[in-house]
């Protein structure tokens, strides 16, 4: 049942979204999310981050993602200077991983998981993130991204492409890179947006994430960046303080099927809106971010016009670089919450300058 907004504000008030609790649906998961836009004016005495690290040296021959460096298993990379992939020296899915016993009670259940992941440097330099890369070889990334998400899609229905950028969300290792997990399963983050993308076309005839773009271009209250073919929104029902969604403008369902001038607008969208987050606390802002589009492998013979290529960007920072966001608690035991409004985010994100805070005058 949708939760109604009458009577949120006390003593007969005219609703505001930036003063007043409420819930927002997120049709892609089909769940709500608690705005408590007010909670962000409490006073702060809980944990600070450190903030991650200015020094880090261009290259490390213990850092083994470096070129020319060895790694865990004994191999040593080549001396590479651009894109880099390799298997993952310690992958969360194997191919050849034998199938769990059956098990005679429905409580217990276990299923095959299969797949093989792999690591992809972004740049040979470990002082380098995507935001401070040039066009080119940001372009040189997105076009590594869908030649991956192709090869590896021709046999396995879901292909992950994900970057966790700066310690705070797990990072390991002090050098731009991403993973990519295909596996022999739809993942359930890919299963409910499947659900719900299917539902959504069938009851009202056109893509969900597709009208979903058109009507934020339409409002821009949640607007950050936009260009010809692409535009970064957060998204109305945004979970984490400065959460953006990268939508095409047209329908398109996977990474594969961009065209040569979209991966290089997608290239300048992404270096915008990455310069924005450093920019928000004159940090190397740190997030998760990943592709989702349409399953591949056996699905490539389904029809999936309900699937709408996208990103997902999900950053921790709430108040500064130092108090992020914890998802604890209420979060966890009943549904998510947010302390602003997607609105105030993506005001404050879109009046961010788009130089690098890094970068001095006479290098712009």
């Amino acid at each position: 049942m949708e939760p109604s907004l009458a009577g949120a504000a006390e003593g007969g008030d005219r609703f505001r979204a930036s003063e007043h609790q409420h819930v927002r649906y997120n049709p892609l998961r089909d769940d709500w999310v608690l705005v408590s836009a007010h909670r962000v004016k409490r006073p702060w005495q809980g944990q600070l981050e450190k903030p991650p690290p200015e020094d880090v040296p261009r290259w490390d021959p213990k850092n083994p993602l470096c070129p020319g460096a060895t790694r865990a298993n004994g191999e040593v990379n080549p001396k590479y200077e651009g894109t880099f992939v390799f298997p993952n020296d310690f992958p969360a899915l194997q191919p050849d991983a034998p199938e769990p016993d059956d098990n005679d009670h429905p409580l217990f259940r276990a299923a095959p998981a299969r797949g093989v992941c792999k690591v992809m440097c972004f740049h040979p330099w470990s002082d380098l993130t995507l935001p401070l890369m040039s066009l080119p070889e940001i372009r040189a990334v997105v076009d590594a991204w869908a030649e991956l998400a192709k090869e590896l899609g021709a046999s396995y229905p879901w292909v992950q492409i994900f970057e966790n950028k700066g310690a705070m969300m797990g990072c390991s290792n002090p050098h731009p890179h991403c993973q990519v997990w295909a596996s022999s399963f739809l993942p359930n983050e890919a299963s409910l947006e499947d659900r719900s993308q299917r539902q959504h076309l069938s009851q009202h005839g056109v893509p969900m994430l597709l009208e979903y773009a058109e009507q934020e271009a339409r409002r821009k209250e949640r607007l950050v960046v936009e260009n010809a073919d692409w535009l970064v929104v957060v998204p109305y029902w945004a979970t984490w303080p400065y959460e953006t969604l990268l939508l095409p403008r047209r329908h398109v369902c996977r990474l594969q099927d961009l065209s040569d001038s979209e991966k290089d607008s997608l290239a300048s969208i992404m270096q915008r809106l990455l310069i924005k987050y450093d920019n928000l606390f004159e940090v190397s802002f740190p997030y998760s971010m990943g592709w989702h589009g349409a399953p591949t492998g056996s699905y490539l013979e389904e029809d999936c016009k309900h699937w709408q290529l996208h990103a997902h960007y999900y950053p921790p920072l709430l108040r500064s670089a130092t108090v992020r966001k914890f998802m604890v608690g209420y979060e966890m035991l009943a549904q998510a919450q947010r302390d602003l409004t997607p609105e105030q985010a993506a005001e404050r994100l879109r009046s961010l300058p788009e130089v690098h805070y890094k970068k001095r005058p006479e290098e712009v």
